[in-house]
């Protein structure tokens, strides 16, 4: 499994915040069970940030708080410090532990970096980004290698991009390759545009777990929602902020 951010440049994916990959758990003397105690799973109906949105938790689904998560990112994946910044909570499939091989979760943020115009995404050519995307990864790779650090190859889609003009939601995945591993990295994105900004939920794996997570994919989407006021619908032009980016950058991460 492998843990990481997507806030990067468009010309430089995965090198802004750097791409995180999870080493084996480390729970130092405290037993599986004993570690996953301490994460504090809540089902049910879930409160983000002060109100602004709502996860209602489907059956498959646990979810762990900010503490939760950081305990999870850093000790038991073993991520810096840095891979916790922002994280408003984490969505573990309850199928398996996420200190399993079998294991991942979903991280989730907010962008609130203004409302993000959707009127792009209809016409949008995933196979053109795509090959932009791998340019501007192989230009950072030689940056990369001169500062001795890890190389990030960036493979294709494992899913194209999908945007749900009704609902304001959409997913991709993108299968990375990490370094001379040989193991194929699975960086499945969803986005759910608001008022103000844009909730990131980033869920990342082995390639082997993309058919769990597709299917998993659309109750997550389902069940996470901006409350009344935070909306799409609510935004106010001319009152509101309006983004720098639109669709092109969210899924480039710009």
């Amino acid at each position: 499994m492998t843990l990481g951010t997507l806030r990067t440049a468009a010309a430089a994916l995965l090198l802004a915040s750097g791409a995180l990959q999870a080493q084996s758990p480390k729970t130092g003397q405290m037993t599986q069970e004993e570690f996953e105690a301490k994460l504090g799973y809540q089902t049910g109906t879930i409160t983000l940030r002060g109100g602004m949105a709502t996860i209602r938790l489907p059956e498959s689904f646990r979810f762990i708080g900010p503490a939760g998560s950081k305990l999870l990112l850093t000790e038991g994946w073993g991520n810096p410090e840095s891979a916790a910044e922002g994280v408003l909570g984490m969505l573990i499939p309850t199928s398996a532990s996420p200190l399993d091989k079998e294991g991942w979760g979903i991280a989730i943020t907010y962008d609130e970096d203004g409302y993000v115009a959707d009127d792009e995404a209809a016409k949008m050519d995933y196979t053109k980004l795509m090959k932009q995307m791998k340019e501007g990864t192989a230009e950072e790779n030689t940056e990369r290698t001169k500062q001795g650090i890890e190389t990030v190859n960036l493979v294709g889609w494992a899913e194209p991009p999908r945007y749900d003009a009704a609902s304001h939601k959409m997913f991709w995945a993108k299968d990375l390759v990490f370094g001379s591993n040989t193991d194929h990295t699975l960086n499945y994105d969803i986005r759910i545009l608001g008022r103000r900004g844009v909730l990131v939920l980033n869920a990342i794996s082995s390639l082997e777990q993309l058919p769990a997570i597709k299917t998993a994919a659309p109750a997550v989407l389902a069940a996470v929602d901006f409350n009344e006021g935070h909306r799409y619908a609510d935004n106010v032009k001319g009152t509101d902020k309006a983004a720098t980016n639109g669709i092109v950058g969210l899924i480039a991460g710009a």
